[in-house]
Protein backbone atom coordinates (compact mmCIF):
# COMPACT_ATOMS: atom_id res chain seq x y z
CA UNK A 1 0.00 0.00 0.00
CA UNK A 2 1.33 3.27 -1.12
CA UNK A 3 1.27 6.81 1.11
CA UNK A 4 -0.04 9.58 -0.41
CA UNK A 5 2.14 11.35 2.47
CA UNK A 6 4.59 13.93 0.47
CA UNK A 7 8.54 13.19 0.21
CA UNK A 8 10.30 14.88 2.83
CA UNK A 9 12.12 18.13 1.87
CA UNK A 10 15.62 16.42 2.48
CA UNK A 11 14.70 13.31 0.39
CA UNK A 12 13.88 16.08 -2.55
CA UNK A 13 17.48 17.50 -2.16
CA UNK A 14 19.48 13.80 -1.92
CA UNK A 15 17.11 13.39 -5.06
CA UNK A 16 18.34 16.67 -7.17
CA UNK A 17 21.94 16.02 -6.13
CA UNK A 18 21.74 12.14 -7.42
CA UNK A 19 20.59 13.29 -10.70
CA UNK A 20 23.51 15.87 -10.38
CA UNK A 21 26.30 13.23 -9.98
CA UNK A 22 24.14 11.22 -12.92
CA UNK A 23 24.47 13.74 -15.36
CA UNK A 24 27.95 14.83 -14.51
CA UNK A 25 29.21 11.37 -14.71
CA UNK A 26 27.37 11.21 -18.15
CA UNK A 27 29.27 14.29 -19.68
CA UNK A 28 32.55 13.09 -18.17
CA UNK A 29 32.60 10.20 -20.04
CA UNK A 30 30.87 11.32 -23.37
CA UNK A 31 32.72 14.55 -23.37
CA UNK A 32 36.45 14.24 -21.55
CA UNK A 33 37.76 11.77 -24.66
CA UNK A 34 36.16 13.89 -27.44
CA UNK A 35 37.61 17.13 -25.71
CA UNK A 36 41.20 15.66 -24.59
CA UNK A 37 41.66 13.64 -27.69
CA UNK A 38 44.62 14.52 -29.29
CA UNK A 39 47.34 12.77 -31.63
CA UNK A 40 50.30 11.24 -29.36
CA UNK A 41 52.24 8.35 -30.09
CA UNK A 42 50.76 7.45 -33.70
CA UNK A 43 52.51 4.89 -35.58
CA UNK A 44 53.91 6.27 -38.93
CA UNK A 45 56.57 5.38 -41.62
CA UNK A 46 58.83 7.96 -42.89
CA UNK A 47 60.63 6.13 -45.87
CA UNK A 48 64.01 7.83 -47.43
CA UNK A 49 67.77 8.53 -46.92
CA UNK A 50 68.40 8.35 -43.45
CA UNK A 51 69.63 11.86 -43.32
CA UNK A 52 66.59 13.12 -44.52
CA UNK A 53 64.21 11.01 -42.35
CA UNK A 54 66.00 12.21 -39.59
CA UNK A 55 65.67 16.05 -40.36
CA UNK A 56 61.52 14.79 -40.90
CA UNK A 57 61.53 13.17 -37.77
CA UNK A 58 63.25 16.27 -35.80
CA UNK A 59 60.85 18.79 -37.87
CA UNK A 60 57.75 16.69 -36.37
CA UNK A 61 58.61 16.45 -33.21
CA UNK A 62 58.82 20.07 -33.09
CA UNK A 63 55.82 20.70 -34.44
CA UNK A 64 53.63 17.93 -32.36
CA UNK A 65 55.68 16.88 -29.91
CA UNK A 66 55.08 13.28 -28.87
CA UNK A 67 52.70 12.84 -31.54
CA UNK A 68 54.33 9.91 -33.72
CA UNK A 69 56.33 7.30 -33.43
CA UNK A 70 58.39 7.32 -36.22
CA UNK A 71 59.60 3.84 -37.87
CA UNK A 72 62.69 4.98 -40.86
CA UNK A 73 62.13 2.61 -44.06
CA UNK A 74 64.31 2.53 -46.94
CA UNK A 75 61.54 2.60 -49.68
CA UNK A 76 57.85 3.41 -50.36
CA UNK A 77 56.70 -0.57 -50.58
CA UNK A 78 57.81 -1.02 -47.26
CA UNK A 79 55.86 2.43 -45.79
CA UNK A 80 52.71 1.17 -47.76
CA UNK A 81 53.17 -2.55 -46.49
CA UNK A 82 53.09 -0.86 -43.09
CA UNK A 83 49.83 0.57 -43.37
CA UNK A 84 48.77 -2.99 -45.43
CA UNK A 85 49.61 -4.48 -41.88
CA UNK A 86 48.08 -1.85 -39.41
CA UNK A 87 51.13 -0.97 -38.08
CA UNK A 88 51.52 2.47 -38.97
CA UNK A 89 48.77 4.90 -39.84
CA UNK A 90 50.35 6.61 -42.43
CA UNK A 91 53.83 7.46 -44.19
CA UNK A 92 55.87 10.69 -45.19
CA UNK A 93 57.78 8.95 -48.15
CA UNK A 94 61.21 10.74 -48.98
CA UNK A 95 62.28 8.11 -51.15
CA UNK A 96 61.45 9.36 -54.48
CA UNK A 97 62.58 12.79 -55.84
CA UNK A 98 58.79 14.20 -55.11
CA UNK A 99 57.95 13.97 -51.62
CA UNK A 100 54.03 12.19 -51.07
CA UNK A 101 52.43 11.53 -47.76
CA UNK A 102 50.21 8.36 -47.66
CA UNK A 103 47.52 8.09 -45.49
CA UNK A 104 44.84 5.43 -45.07
CA UNK A 105 41.51 7.24 -44.10
CA UNK A 106 39.93 3.62 -43.46
CA UNK A 107 42.04 2.85 -40.46
CA UNK A 108 40.82 7.11 -39.08
CA UNK A 109 39.74 9.83 -41.45
CA UNK A 110 41.57 12.39 -38.24
CA UNK A 111 44.53 10.62 -38.52
CA UNK A 112 44.94 10.68 -42.09
CA UNK A 113 43.93 14.47 -42.00
CA UNK A 114 46.21 15.29 -39.24
CA UNK A 115 49.09 14.19 -41.88
CA UNK A 116 47.91 15.27 -44.54
CA UNK A 117 47.91 19.04 -43.20
CA UNK A 118 50.95 18.81 -41.24
CA UNK A 119 53.26 17.15 -44.43
CA UNK A 120 51.74 20.19 -46.37
CA UNK A 121 53.05 22.66 -43.63
CA UNK A 122 56.23 21.08 -43.31
CA UNK A 123 56.86 21.74 -47.08
CA UNK A 124 55.26 25.00 -47.35
CA UNK A 125 57.50 27.67 -49.15
CA UNK A 126 59.30 24.47 -50.83
CA UNK A 127 59.55 23.45 -54.13
CA UNK A 128 58.28 20.87 -55.28
CA UNK A 129 55.06 20.61 -53.08
CA UNK A 130 54.32 17.45 -50.87
CA UNK A 131 51.46 15.24 -52.70
CA UNK A 132 49.19 13.05 -50.62
CA UNK A 133 47.77 9.56 -51.83
CA UNK A 134 45.23 7.75 -50.01
CA UNK A 135 46.55 4.29 -49.70
CA UNK A 136 43.49 2.68 -47.87
CA UNK A 137 40.25 5.27 -48.85
CA UNK A 138 37.26 5.23 -47.40
CA UNK A 139 33.59 4.00 -49.33
CA UNK A 140 32.89 6.66 -51.71
CA UNK A 141 29.15 6.44 -50.19
CA UNK A 142 30.58 7.22 -46.80
CA UNK A 143 33.70 9.56 -47.24
CA UNK A 144 33.92 10.58 -43.81
CA UNK A 145 33.34 7.54 -41.97
CA UNK A 146 30.30 8.55 -40.57
CA UNK A 147 28.44 5.40 -40.66
CA UNK A 148 30.89 2.84 -38.87
CA UNK A 149 31.40 5.63 -35.93
CA UNK A 150 27.50 5.99 -35.43
CA UNK A 151 27.55 2.27 -35.43
CA UNK A 152 29.60 1.72 -32.36
CA UNK A 153 26.44 2.83 -30.18
CA UNK A 154 23.93 0.73 -31.22
CA UNK A 155 26.64 -2.48 -31.05
CA UNK A 156 26.51 -1.64 -27.39
CA UNK A 157 23.06 -1.22 -27.03
CA UNK A 158 21.76 -3.79 -28.93
CA UNK A 159 24.08 -5.88 -26.29
CA UNK A 160 22.65 -4.52 -23.40
CA UNK A 161 19.29 -4.87 -24.52
CA UNK A 162 19.44 -8.39 -25.47
CA UNK A 163 20.85 -9.04 -21.87
CA UNK A 164 17.70 -6.35 -20.10
CA UNK A 165 14.67 -8.30 -22.95
CA UNK A 166 16.36 -12.07 -22.36
CA UNK A 167 16.36 -11.77 -18.71
CA UNK A 168 12.92 -10.06 -18.62
CA UNK A 169 11.15 -12.70 -20.66
CA UNK A 170 12.86 -15.85 -20.57
CA UNK A 171 13.47 -18.52 -17.92
CA UNK A 172 16.32 -20.58 -17.75
CA UNK A 173 20.04 -20.93 -18.17
CA UNK A 174 20.15 -22.29 -21.46
CA UNK A 175 17.35 -20.58 -23.25
CA UNK A 176 18.94 -16.98 -22.11
CA UNK A 177 22.35 -18.49 -23.35
CA UNK A 178 20.88 -19.60 -26.46
CA UNK A 179 18.55 -16.45 -27.07
CA UNK A 180 21.58 -14.37 -26.80
CA UNK A 181 23.77 -16.16 -29.40
CA UNK A 182 20.78 -16.19 -31.84
CA UNK A 183 20.29 -12.86 -31.49
CA UNK A 184 24.01 -11.91 -31.60
CA UNK A 185 23.91 -14.05 -35.21
CA UNK A 186 20.55 -12.18 -36.66
CA UNK A 187 21.83 -8.83 -35.52
CA UNK A 188 25.35 -9.16 -36.75
CA UNK A 189 23.71 -10.09 -40.05
CA UNK A 190 21.69 -7.34 -39.99
CA UNK A 191 23.73 -4.39 -38.99
CA UNK A 192 25.98 -5.73 -41.61
CA UNK A 193 23.86 -5.40 -44.31
CA UNK A 194 22.46 -1.85 -43.37
CA UNK A 195 26.01 -0.54 -43.08
CA UNK A 196 27.66 -2.33 -46.01
CA UNK A 197 24.69 -2.23 -48.57
CA UNK A 198 22.33 0.30 -48.23
CA UNK A 199 24.70 2.98 -46.11
CA UNK A 200 27.51 2.34 -48.25
CA UNK A 201 30.13 2.49 -45.01
CA UNK A 202 31.84 -0.83 -44.98
CA UNK A 203 33.48 -2.65 -47.29
CA UNK A 204 35.05 -6.30 -47.87
CA UNK A 205 33.30 -9.63 -47.46
CA UNK A 206 29.83 -9.20 -45.75
CA UNK A 207 30.13 -12.54 -43.90
CA UNK A 208 33.30 -11.35 -42.35
CA UNK A 209 31.60 -7.86 -41.30
CA UNK A 210 28.66 -9.83 -40.16
CA UNK A 211 30.62 -12.25 -37.87
CA UNK A 212 32.91 -9.66 -36.56
CA UNK A 213 29.45 -7.72 -35.40
CA UNK A 214 27.75 -10.63 -34.15
CA UNK A 215 30.65 -11.37 -31.92
CA UNK A 216 30.67 -7.98 -30.45
CA UNK A 217 27.09 -7.92 -29.83
CA UNK A 218 27.78 -11.26 -28.02
CA UNK A 219 30.50 -10.86 -26.26
CA UNK A 220 28.77 -7.80 -24.35
CA UNK A 221 25.50 -9.84 -24.27
CA UNK A 222 26.50 -12.91 -22.86
CA UNK A 223 28.68 -10.70 -20.11
CA UNK A 224 25.96 -8.83 -19.36
CA UNK A 225 23.64 -11.95 -19.02
CA UNK A 226 26.78 -13.48 -16.68
CA UNK A 227 26.47 -10.72 -14.48
CA UNK A 228 23.04 -10.90 -13.95
CA UNK A 229 22.72 -14.19 -13.24
CA UNK A 230 25.34 -14.07 -10.16
CA UNK A 231 24.32 -10.73 -8.86
CA UNK A 232 21.01 -9.61 -10.27
CA UNK A 233 20.08 -6.33 -11.20
CA UNK A 234 22.62 -4.86 -9.73
CA UNK A 235 25.22 -6.69 -11.86
CA UNK A 236 23.11 -6.19 -14.94
CA UNK A 237 23.28 -2.21 -14.33
CA UNK A 238 26.89 -2.52 -13.41
CA UNK A 239 27.65 -4.28 -16.98
CA UNK A 240 25.15 -2.14 -19.04
CA UNK A 241 27.46 1.19 -17.11
CA UNK A 242 30.31 -0.33 -17.93
CA UNK A 243 30.16 -0.72 -21.68
CA UNK A 244 28.32 2.32 -22.03
CA UNK A 245 29.82 4.78 -19.80
CA UNK A 246 33.84 3.18 -20.38
CA UNK A 247 33.64 0.92 -23.49
CA UNK A 248 31.66 2.93 -25.71
CA UNK A 249 33.38 6.66 -24.71
CA UNK A 250 36.69 4.96 -24.90
CA UNK A 251 36.06 3.22 -27.96
CA UNK A 252 38.07 5.08 -30.29
CA UNK A 253 36.36 4.25 -33.44
CA UNK A 254 35.33 7.65 -34.45
CA UNK A 255 39.17 8.74 -33.83
CA UNK A 256 41.93 6.22 -33.04
CA UNK A 257 42.59 4.36 -29.88
CA UNK A 258 46.10 6.61 -29.75
CA UNK A 259 43.91 10.07 -29.96
CA UNK A 260 42.36 9.37 -26.54
CA UNK A 261 44.11 10.76 -23.64
CA UNK A 262 46.38 9.22 -21.61
CA UNK A 263 46.01 5.65 -21.03
CA UNK A 264 42.52 5.57 -22.10
CA UNK A 265 42.85 4.05 -25.79
CA UNK A 266 44.53 1.19 -24.61
CA UNK A 267 41.77 0.44 -22.32
CA UNK A 268 39.32 0.62 -24.37
CA UNK A 269 40.50 -1.85 -26.69
CA UNK A 270 40.48 -4.52 -23.91
CA UNK A 271 36.55 -3.81 -23.61
CA UNK A 272 33.94 -5.51 -26.33
CA UNK A 273 33.23 -1.76 -28.11
CA UNK A 274 37.16 -0.85 -28.52
CA UNK A 275 37.56 -4.45 -30.13
CA UNK A 276 34.32 -4.63 -32.00
CA UNK A 277 35.34 -1.67 -33.63
CA UNK A 278 39.03 -2.16 -34.06
CA UNK A 279 37.72 -5.78 -35.80
CA UNK A 280 35.15 -4.19 -38.09
CA UNK A 281 37.76 -2.04 -39.61
CA UNK A 282 40.02 -5.14 -39.97
CA UNK A 283 37.60 -6.92 -41.53
CA UNK A 284 36.23 -4.32 -44.30
CA UNK A 285 39.05 -2.81 -44.95
CA UNK A 286 42.25 -4.45 -44.66
CA UNK A 287 41.41 -7.80 -45.28
CA UNK A 288 41.18 -9.01 -41.73
CA UNK A 289 44.72 -8.03 -41.03
CA UNK A 290 45.59 -7.06 -37.26
CA UNK A 291 42.57 -9.17 -36.60
CA UNK A 292 43.71 -11.26 -33.85
CA UNK A 293 43.70 -9.32 -30.87
CA UNK A 294 40.14 -8.02 -30.83
CA UNK A 295 38.67 -11.35 -31.78
CA UNK A 296 41.03 -12.73 -28.49
CA UNK A 297 39.61 -9.91 -26.48
CA UNK A 298 36.08 -10.67 -27.34
CA UNK A 299 36.19 -13.78 -27.45
CA UNK A 300 37.46 -14.05 -23.86
CA UNK A 301 34.27 -12.01 -23.17
CA UNK A 302 32.47 -14.44 -24.77
CA UNK A 303 34.34 -17.01 -22.60
CA UNK A 304 33.72 -15.34 -19.50
CA UNK A 305 29.69 -14.31 -20.06
CA UNK A 306 29.66 -18.26 -20.43
CA UNK A 307 31.41 -19.38 -17.46
CA UNK A 308 29.58 -17.03 -15.56
CA UNK A 309 26.25 -18.22 -16.83
CA UNK A 310 27.54 -21.77 -15.82
CA UNK A 311 28.20 -20.67 -12.39
CA UNK A 312 25.26 -19.63 -11.64
CA UNK A 313 23.19 -22.74 -12.88
CA UNK A 314 25.30 -25.01 -11.38
CA UNK A 315 24.82 -22.84 -7.89
CA UNK A 316 20.89 -23.01 -8.45
CA UNK A 317 21.08 -27.08 -8.93
CA UNK A 318 22.56 -27.38 -5.83
CA UNK A 319 20.62 -25.00 -3.92
CA UNK A 320 17.92 -27.62 -1.67
CA UNK A 321 14.28 -27.39 -2.96
CA UNK A 322 12.18 -25.38 -0.46
CA UNK A 323 10.00 -28.13 1.84
CA UNK A 324 6.61 -28.04 1.42
CA UNK A 325 4.93 -27.11 4.98
CA UNK A 326 2.93 -29.72 6.17
CA UNK A 327 -0.98 -28.59 6.45
CA UNK A 328 -1.92 -27.90 9.92
CA UNK A 329 -4.45 -30.49 11.79
CA UNK A 330 -7.08 -28.71 13.28
CA UNK A 331 -8.69 -30.21 16.58
CA UNK A 332 -12.55 -30.77 15.72
CA UNK A 333 -14.69 -30.34 19.10
CA UNK A 334 -16.93 -33.65 20.16
CA UNK A 335 -20.25 -32.49 20.05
Amino acid sequence: MTSDKPSSWPQVAATVGLLTVIISVLLTAFAWPAVRSTVHDVPIAVAGPAPAVQQVAVALEKRLPGAFEITAVDSTAAAEQLILDREAYGAIDLSSGKPQVVTASAASAPVAQTLTTLAAGLAQGETPAVAARDLVPLPADDPRGAGLAAGALPLVIGGIMAAALLTARLRGTAQRVAGALAFAITGGLAMAAILQFWLGSLNGDYLANAGGIALSIGATALTLLGLESLLGVAGLGLGAATMMLVGNPLSGVSSAPQMLPGWSGELGQLLPPGAGGSLLRSTAFFDGVAATRPVVVLSGWLVLGALLCLASALRSGRRPAPVAAEPATRETATV
